[in-house]
């Protein structure tokens, strides 16, 4: 009987093994940034709350991995989101959200299906309504160390993101702290100034450039 029980652990176990590195099966570096700011305090939350925060910008670069047998190493999409309320905010339905995919244009066309596949799954309802997908050149430059809250992304002339770790002279309350959560499943999510981001692409009808805000993240992902 416990040599009965002995196999059986041992089987479930490999059995839990196969299953966590079966959806382990991609990872990389993601940087999402917003229309309002995240790491804030309540004061400028509730002032921006139903006003700003319906767009986002969510990046995706693949380290290793492959999506449904189709291997993303080195690749990257990005999401664009258009929401009808501010994102995060639990009193008010976002969804549907309208979104324009951006994938990259280094891929194969089997690997740019894989992606939108891979971008509407890691996005959820954000990617339910896609207007648009787009092929461009993307670049996503993440720094190391004391500079890891350094992003800079850049797809094609469609859309850019550029961050830094936030700093002492960024805290403008002292009441600050991470106010909305990331908007998908990620890891190590560290709160980020945003430099600069825009989108000047169609399918969402609006476009946008904006600077020195508290509106990103800066995580890596695994799924």
């Amino acid at each position: 009987m416990r040599k009965f029980w002995a196999s059986a652990a041992a089987g479930f176990l490999f059995l839990v093994g196969i299953s966590v590195s079966a959806h382990a099966a991609i990872k990389g570096n993601y940087v999402e940034v917003r229309s309002a700011d995240v790491y804030t305090g309540p004061c400028f939350a509730n002032a921006e709350v139903g006003l700003e925060g319906k767009q986002a910008i969510l990046a995706w670069r693949v380290s290793q991995g492959s999506w449904k047998g189709v291997s993303l190493d080195g690749l990257s999409v990005v999401a664009v989101v258009q929401a009808n309320a501010t994102l995060g905010d639990p009193y008010h339905d976002p969804y549907p959200a309208r979104s324009v995919l951006i994938v990259d244009e280094h891929a194969t066309s089997e690997q740019q299906q894989a992606l939108v596949q891979f971008a509407k799954s890691a996005a959820g309802p954000l990617a339910g309504n896609v207007a648009r997908v787009l092929r461009a050149p993307i670049q996503v430059v993440v720094g190391e160390g004391t500079s890891h809250g350094s992003v800079k992304m850049i797809a094609g002339n469609i859309a850019r993101i550029e961050t830094r770790s936030l700093c002492q002279g960024d805290h403008i309350c002292g009441n600050e702290s991470v106010y909305y959560p990331p908007l998908t499943k990620v890891e190590h999510a560290m709160p980020a100034y945003t430099l600069n981001e825009s989108f000047s692409g169609q399918g969402l009808g609006a476009v946008w450039n904006r600077r020195d805000t508290r509106s990103a993240f800066v995580c890596s992902f695994s799924l």
